[in-house]
């Protein structure tokens, strides 16, 4: 009978050759079976615990086995999710229906030619799920080339070997950035010496822009000059924002007769003409030296030169008459900035009246005002907050002081420098080094960047605090992370040294001070002398006149100019 059906079914086979390869698999097949070859396969100990699973046997095998995996939700939970105690067992991850399914497919697979020809097809036709230029969704061939997420730890070890790792050494060109940025002008001009060097250099405005800003905000106006000069000498051609800057040099010194020099210079030439902010840069130095007569002819001439003054323009007046203590010319500006379409007050307005009144102890004014802020609809930002935290901080109002800061907090408003800068210098005035510290770890935790100010807060927290030999720890660290030594951060080594009766120290800070080219102060000269005054050396205090003045007299040999004297109220 067997053979009987085995040949009526090749007789049908050579008639229709359509199928004719497929059919003599199916004819092997059944040979298989009349040989006795199901038996093994039924007593095989891999059996799926529910029948209906297993396919039947003229099923078209399948082109991966993709299609035998677990669920998308699943695998993607498998993924993204750590395992559980549970899932560390290998068998309990996998179907035995699964299992036992690939079995059985895997033994009926006829050809491998076969499967390969109608596998490639398969995938040929269920790659392209998108749509070309469409991000690539997630599908069941993507699933197990997926990559896992690296976990935190792993990410946060390699940061941290990459921050510790000795680095190549800098150009001369990211130097030269590196120096600006770090506010070392003294340095900066000697690498851009090595740069003018080079056979690439090539002079660019930017770069003298940047110099002449660093330069013009370190007190260096006849560097700047000099640099100015160079500039012209290389083929660049002077620009409005060039001589701004120049100008803004000799105004941070106070040099207002060399800076209507400079604006002299700028109106004879015709593609330098001055704007705006030149003649906000004049304001702002006349009324910091509180010659307001000057500032209003300023003014007068903007009007004729169609200038009209803009909002920083105004807020500058009004920090000056703020300064002054015109409190009813400050009050006259802020209404005529209301009345204005185009000269709105803004939170900078905010946070000079703020800012005013907080500096000088006159908080019911400060918070009288930042009422009135508020419902003129001017948002406060980090800055404002900075800034009532100061004030407070001053007058040792402490509730205020964390209640500004849990506000801060709550909007989601983030810590700064300064925020933590005022904290430090609340706790410094009063000579808790503890709280002082404390405020500096966890400024340092967040990943804050300590700065000038902060520097000398804590020397002056440890001077108050009779901590002297955490001072010269902390002036050393100062030098690692190369703060800016400034006229302030010496003022406040010079202070913890008056305070500690070292004047022997003092001395050599303050020639340390001069070698470092910065400008001594008033502060610097009132330090000496009420440290020299406490042990009776007036002939100390006699050197130490002589040579403010001579200091005063060489800076008008240099400039040829009327300068004010920065010290005068010694």
């Amino acid at each position: 009978m067997y053979v009987f059906t085995l040949c009526v079914t090749i007789f049908f086979c050579i008639l229709n050759r359509k199928y004719f390869l497929k059919k003599i698999f199916i004819i092997i097949f059944l040979i298989y079976i009349l040989k006795g070859g199901i038996g093994p396969l039924r007593h095989q100990s891999f059996r799926s615990p529910n029948p209906q699973t297993v396919p039947a046997a003229n099923t078209t095998p399948p082109t991966t086995m993709a299609t035998t995996s677990a669920p998308l939700s699943s695998i993607s939970s498998l993924i993204f999710s750590p395992l559980s105690p549970q899932q560390d067992k290998p068998a309990s991850l996998i179907n035995p229906a699964m299992k036992h399914t690939t079995v059985v497919r895997c033994s009926l697979a006829s050809s491998p030619s076969s499967t390969r020809s109608k596998s490639s097809e398969h995938q040929k036709q269920k790659k392209r799920i998108w749509k070309e230029g469409e991000f690539p969704a997630i599908s069941e061939n993507s699933i197990s080339e997926f990559p896992k997420r690296t976990p935190i730890k792993i990410i946060k070890r390699k940061l941290d070997r990459k921050a510790k790792s000795k680095a190549w050494v800098n150009t001369v060109t990211e130097a030269l950035s590196d120096l600006v940025l770090k506010k070392q002008w003294l340095r900066a001009l000697e690498v851009f010496e090595m740069l003018r060097q080079q056979p690439f250099y090539q002079p660019k405005e930017g770069t003298y822009v940047k110099l002449l800003v660093l330069l013009g905000k370190s007190r260096q106006p006849q560097r700047a000059h000099e640099l100015f000069d160079t500039m012209i000498e290389e083929g660049i051609e002077p620009t409005s924002q060039l001589y701004t800057c120049l100008l803004a040099a000799y105004c941070r010194s106070l040099l207002i007769h060399e800076a209507f020099s400079i604006l002299k210079k700028m109106k004879e030439l015709p593609l330098c003409q001055p704007d705006v902010f030149t003649y906000s840069t004049l304001i702002k130095t006349c009324v910091d030296s509180c010659q307001f007569d000057l500032a209003d002819s300023i003014y007068q001439e903007m009007y004729e030169q169609g200038i009209m003054p803009n909002t920083a323009t105004q807020n500058i007046v009004l920090s000056g008459y703020g300064k002054a203590g015109k409190y009813d010319q400050v009050e006259k500006i802020i209404s005529s900035m209301l009345n204005s379409p185009t000269c709105k007050p803004d939170v900078w307005t905010m946070n000079i009246i703020l800012g005013l009144f907080g500096n000088k102890g006159q908080i019911a004014m400060m918070e009288s005002w930042y009422d009135k802020f508020r419902d003129f609809g001017i948002e406060p930002e980090t800055r404002t907050f900075n800034i009532l935290i100061g004030a407070y901080g001053k007058k040792r109002m402490y509730n205020e002081m964390s209640s500004v800061m849990e506000y801060m907090r709550k909007l989601d408003c983030p810590w700064t420098t300064s925020t933590y800068n005022n904290v430090i210098e609340a706790f410094s005035d009063m000579g808790d080094a503890k709280n002082m510290e404390l405020t500096f770890d966890q400024m340092r935790a967040e990943g804050m960047k300590a700065d000038t100010k902060t520097f000398c807060c804590l020397i002056r927290g440890y001077a108050n605090a009779g901590i002297y030999h955490k001072v010269v720890s902390t002036a050393q660290l100062a030098g690692k992370l190369e703060i800016p030594e400034n006229t302030s951060f010496f003022n406040a080594v010079l202070f913890a040294c008056a305070k500690a009766e070292d004047l022997m120290e003092m001395e050599r800070v303050f020639k340390r001070m001069k070698e470092k080219h910065c400008q001594p102060d008033s502060t610097t000269f009132s330090i000496m002398t009420e440290a020299y005054r406490k042990e009776g050396m007036h002939d100390k205090i006699c050197d130490l006149e002589q040579e403010r003045v001579r200091m005063i007299i060489r800076h008008i040999g240099d400039d040829s100019s009327e300068e004010i004297d920065p010290v005068a109220n010694v």
